[in-house]
């Protein structure tokens, strides 16, 4: 299997998270809508990315509210529409994440060719949706049957406002995951897009399991970029640390690597201020930039 570095071409990847619009079979999919309208969003918001400079792209459901923890094959089949009519036009490393049912995710990375997968692969939780129980022996296998080797997987070690029924640290689950399952990286988030990723929290897991990417998931603004620049701009020397976008939205990401971003007329920022803010995009709100570095400006 590859290394982050060989995938992305540096060892500190920016990832932007390309979020499908509503889909067929979706609560919120309008009636009499076109799938061809949802790849024409898309198309706009992978341009503006590539065009930006960011180093790869995770496609996602992330209007397919509410989840569930087996989706529909309609729903996986418009994924995999609307990435198949993309494809020729990706222009960096892309990977998939079929919100809430790692087994579909999977699939859906066979079906496109995904070079990584995100999800909550391990544990269990109690939310909106219930119980849920995850198996990764079950994903990995499934990774396995369908020759996907060289597919990396990133896990989600919480998820985001469901509460762990384990009861256990997260550096506890950290430390497990990664000597059980394998990980090629761990992800961090807050209790849901755009809301802060406990920097204690991430803290501890990365002292937790030293030697695998730790990715803080969401939540990355101007008010709490410091203390977290502290905690990893320290481990640029001795252990992996990965800078991630995950859910910079195409509009408004404008020019990722290049400048200032103005998506909807009020989105300004630069890179090389180390630090980002949520924005708005037709009626959305997108979580923003996720850093883990000194600088994420790479020149």
């Amino acid at each position: 299997m590859q290394t982050i570095k060989e995938l992305f071409g540096t060892s500190k990847p920016i990832i932007a998270l390309l979020h499908l619009r509503e889909l067929p079979g979706d609560p919120g999919y309008v009636r009499g809508d076109k799938i061809e309208h949802q790849v024409e969003m898309a198309r706009r918001e992978l341009t503006a990315l590539q065009d930006g400079g960011i180093d790869g792209i995770l496609f996602s459901n992330e209007f397919s509210y509410p989840y569930i923890d087996e989706l529909s094959h309609v729903t996986t089949a418009a994924m995999a529409y609307i990435i198949g009519r993309l494809k020729g036009e990706i222009r960096v490393p892309f990977g998939v994440h079929a919100i809430s049912d790692p087994m579909a995710t999977i699939d859906l990375a066979a079906a496109v060719d995904a070079q990584f997968v995100r999800s909550v692969f391990t544990g269990g939780y109690v939310g909106e949706s219930g119980i849920r129980s995850k198996n990764a022996g079950s994903y990995v296998r499934r990774r396995r049957e369908l020759e996907l080797d060289d597919l990396m997987m990133f896990y989600m070690i919480n998820a985001e406002s469901d509460g762990d029924l384990s009861g256990r640290d997260l550096a506890v689950t950290a430390k497990a995951a990664v000597f059980k399952c394998h990980p090629q990286g761990l992800c961090m988030s807050g209790i849901h897009a755009g809301q802060d990723a406990d920097t204690d929290a991430l803290k501890r897991i990365r002292e937790a399991v030293p030697g695998t990417p730790v990715f803080s998931n969401t939540g990355t603004r101007r008010e709490n970029g410091r203390s977290r620049q502290k905690i990893w701009g320290f481990l640029t020397t001795g252990f992996w640390v990965q800078r991630v976008i995950w859910g910079l939205s195409g509009h408004s990401a404008g020019h990722v690597r290049h400048g200032t971003a103005r998506g909807d007329g009020r989105t300004n920022f630069h890179l090389k201020q180390r630090l980002d803010v949520t924005r708005p995009m037709e009626g959305k709100w997108y979580i923003a930039l996720i850093i883990c570095g000194n600088y994420i400006r790479r020149r």
